[in-house]
C-alpha cells in the first residue's frame, strides 16, 4: 500500500490516479475530503501533528511527502513523519522538495525543507527527493479575476522561469515510488520552456479566444495577496526567485525526460486541460 500526501492538491490528485491505475492499493491523506478514484481510501489527517498519520502508515511500503505549509506551521517536526514511517515499517519515502533549496539554500523556508531533506538521508530508509521550480498551476490564481474581469494581476510581468506542469511532477513521483532504479535519486523538474506571467496570461488569452489583459502588481501587493494563503517566509522566498531568477533557475532541467522518456508538458498543455476554470 502507498500513502499520498497532499492528496487532493495539484500534484497529489493526478498522483493517486496514476498509482491506482496500475493497480495499486492507495491511501489518500488530506486535511478534507473530497472524490477519490475507485479504490481508493481516503484519510483525514493533519501533517502538522505526526501522530496523525500513525494508523495510516501502518502496513504502508512507500510514502509520498508534500508537506506546504505544514513544514512552517508553529510547532511543526516534519522531520518527525519520516522518523514515524521507519517506524511503521514504510520502506520507501518520496519527497516533494524545492527547487530553492540548491538555488536558493539560505532563503528562510529552503533552510527548513534542506533539513527535512537531510533527516530523509539519514533514515535508513530507500528515498527520492523532488525538486520542482515554480508550478504551472499557480496560474489558477487568476482564475476569478479571468472570468470576472478579463484579467490577470501579477508582478514582475516580463520576468520568466521555465514553471513545470504538476501532472509531470505527479508521473515523476509515481515512477520513483514504483521503480528501484529511482532510489537515491534528487531531480530537478522544470517545463521545456522559459514563460513569463505576460506570456501566460497570453497564453490563456488564446485558448478562451477572448483578450485578456494584464495588470503588473508591485512586491508588496504580491507579497499581501500571497501571505493570504501562504507563510511569510515562503512568500518572500518566492517572490526573490520570480523577481530576480539566477541562472540556475533559468535552467531547463533535463530530469522529466530522464525519468519518464518524453519532454515535459508546455505551459500551453496545461492551460488547454483546465481552461474551464478561467472560462
Amino acid at each position: 500500500m502507498i500513502v499520498v500526501t497532499g492528496a487532493t492538491g495539484n500534484v497529489g490528485r493526478p498522483l493517486t490516479q496514476a498509482l491506482a491505475e496500475a493497480g495499486e492499493q492507495v491511501t489518500a491523506v488530506s486535511r478534507h475530503a473530497m472524490a477519490m478514484p475507485d479504490g481508493v481510501r481516503h484519510v483525514a489527517a493533519d501533517l502538522a501533528e505526526p501522530t496523525s498519520l500513525t494508523p495510516v502508515l501502518d502496513g504502508a511500503k512507500a510514502l509520498f511527502l508534500l508537506l506546504s505549509g505544514d513544514l512552517h506551521a508553529p510547532e511543526a517536526r516534519p522531520a518527525d513523519i519520516i522518523g514515524l514511517a521507519a517506524a511503521s515499517g514504510v520502506r520507501r519515502v518520496v519527497l516533494l522538495s524545492s527547487q530553492g533549496v540548491a538555488t536558493r539554500p539560505l532563503g528562510p523556508s529552503r533552510v527548513a525543507m534542506r533539513a527535512v531533506e537531510d533527516a530523509l538521508r539519514e533514515s535508513g530508509l530507500a528515498w527520492a527527493v523532488l525538486r520542482p521550480g515554480g508550478f504551472a498551476s499557480n496560474a489558477l490564481a487568476w482564475a476569478e479575476s479571468v472570468r470576472t474581469q478579463g484579467t490577470v494581476a501579477a508582478p514582475f510581468g516580463d520576468v520568466g522561469v521555465p514553471v513545470i506542469d504538476p501532472a509531470d511532477i505527479a508521473e515523476v513521483a509515481a515512477a520513483c515510488l514504483l521503480d528501484d532504479r529511482h532510489t537515491g535519486g534528487v531531480y530537478e523538474l522544470t517545463g521545456p520552456e522559459v514563460i513569463t506571467p505576460r506570456q501566460q496570461a497570453e497564453a490563456i488569452a488564446a485558448a478562451l479566444g477572448s483578450p485578456v489583459r494584464f495588470h503588473e502588481l508591485t512586491r508588496d501587493e504580491a507579497k499581501a495577496m500571497m501571505t493570504r494563503s501562504v507563510p511569510v517566509e515562503l512568500a518572500d522566498d518566492t517572490l526573490d526567485i520570480i523577481s530576480a531568477p539566477n541562472p540556475a533557475e533559468l535552467r531547463i532541467s533535463p530530469d522529466v525526460e530522464r525519468v519518464l522518456g518524453r519532454a515535459p508538458r508546455p505551459f500551453n498543455g496545461w492551460v488547454a486541460r483546465n481552461i474551464a476554470v478561467f472560462r
